[in-house]
């Protein structure tokens, strides 16, 4: 029998302009590939898990002690962060969007109970779970939250910060409040704001849990650490009720950071083969991050959102996200019910935009990492290219005024 041996596979360099992963920092793309050593036991390798603990919680802006990454990608984090949740446990949960919607999928999983399970068991209608639907493209509110869980008086309560699904931004001190007044324990995604937005998470009491990714704010690479940051009260539900996972217990996964029984200890003690390049790179990412700042950060991806989202909608686009780090929107009404095709014609071209992977089908523009007026304007071009591809008209004169004017009037990092 021949054996194929196939070519090598070489991928081409990518305009990755979509909702994440995002760009990664050629500096931690250094940091990953540079590590001269495949023992994840050397001491420099667990001395950058030391030093990557500590600005983690520089980032996270907390004195939680259990605050550390688990490895793998966004949805690695977000497990480790809901394997608290327990068959029977009361939870609401809103969904405005794709990923919230998973989120939500997965808390009705973990809170299910056996005979729920067998019911359904990809789709398990776990009675002590309630979702809060609200709709595509609109943001979850403080004033939703009050009355759900002054209705239902849950033990948990979910909701993602950013939702990348459509773009918005959800009332994180609103839910935070009425977890407070309401006596539940709050559970935050924060894959997509985290590096992105400048928050800390402490000035968050009612928030007892978060969970976010490498791949996006943060720019390092996907399948490397997923931060997440717990505090007492979640530590103590967990204490008392376990869990059912074992890789990703939080306590057995804070164990493996050299976090026991609430304090930093000098050695690990729960065996993962993690990665020293993986290692690595997440130290460089947070070394990049934290030396940028927060504020100037959140800045910088405020200035080109702005600049982008004023440049799509002179060539006609409805713009309906309010996140800094993506622009989600409806296409000229001449070109109603085209964007797949139009997405599929920029991938084409290693421009990496992005559908939403729900109804109502939009477009979705990233920025991670391309904090740059050349970028931002190579994009701008390059959309406004395949617009015209399909019979679109751009006012390029118009689009170039305001490229040249709020570039002229603002800093751009």
């Amino acid at each position: 029998m021949t054996v194929q041996i196939f070519p090598p596979l070489e991928i081409p360099e990518t305009l990755a302009a979509g909702p994440g992963p995002g760009n990664t920092d050629a500096r931690v793309l250094k940091a990953f590939a540079g590590a001269g050593i495949a023992d994840h036991m050397h001491g420099d390798v667990l001395r950058g898990m030391v030093e990557c603990k500590h600005m983690l919680r520089r980032l996270w802006g907390t004195t939680n002690t259990y605050t550390f990454a688990v490895a793998g990608t966004g949805w690695s984090g977000l497990d480790t962060m809901f394997a608290a949740v327990m068959p029977g446990d009361k939870v609401v949960a809103f969904s405005n969007g794709t990923f919230s919607g998973i989120d939500a999928l997965t808390l009705r999983i973990k809170a299910a109970t056996p005979d729920e399970h067998a019911a359904n068991p990809l789709d398990p209608q776990a009675a002590s779970v309630v979702v809060i639907d609200v709709p595509h493209g609109t943001s979850v509110t403080g004033e939703m939250v009050e009355a759900a869980l002054a209705e239902h008086k849950p033990k948990w309560a979910f909701m993602a910060h950013w939702e990348t699904g459509s773009g918005r931004i959800n009332d994180l001190r609103g839910f935070s409040d009425a977890c407070e007044r309401h006596g539940a324990m709050g559970l935050i995604d924060a894959v997509s704001s985290l590096g992105v937005e400048d928050f800390a998470i402490d000035d968050y009491p009612g928030v007892a849990g978060w969970a976010s990714c490498p791949q996006k704010g943060l720019c390092c690479l996907p399948l490397t650490y997923a931060p997440v940051s717990f505090n007492d009260a979640y530590i103590d539900s967990l204490r008392a009720s376990g869990a059912y996972s074992y890789v990703h217990n939080p306590l057995f996964e804070a164990r493996h950071w050299g976090i026991v029984d609430g304090q930093d200890v000098e050695k690990g003690s729960y065996h993962r083969t993690h990665s020293a390049y993986a290692v690595s790179a997440l130290h460089e990412s947070l070394r990049i991050v934290l030396s940028d700042g927060l504020a100037k950060r959140a800045h910088a991806y405020r200035t080109h959102e702005a600049v982008l989202r004023e440049a799509l909608e002179a060539m006609g686009c409805e713009v309906t996200s309010n996140m800094t780090s993506l622009v989600v929107l409806n296409l000229p009404p001449a070109l109603a019910g085209r964007e797949m095709e139009l997405v599929q014609n920029c991938r084409a071209r290693d421009f990496g935009i992005w559908p939403t992977l729900s109804a109502p089908v939009q477009v979705r523009i990233g920025i991670l990492n391309l904090l740059d007026r050349g970028v931002i304007t190579k994009i701008v071009h390059l959309f406004a290219q395949a617009l015209e591809e399909l019979g679109g008209e751009v006012d390029h004169d118009s689009v170039t005024a305001i490229l040249d004017s709020r570039y002229g009037t603002c800093v751009a990092a």
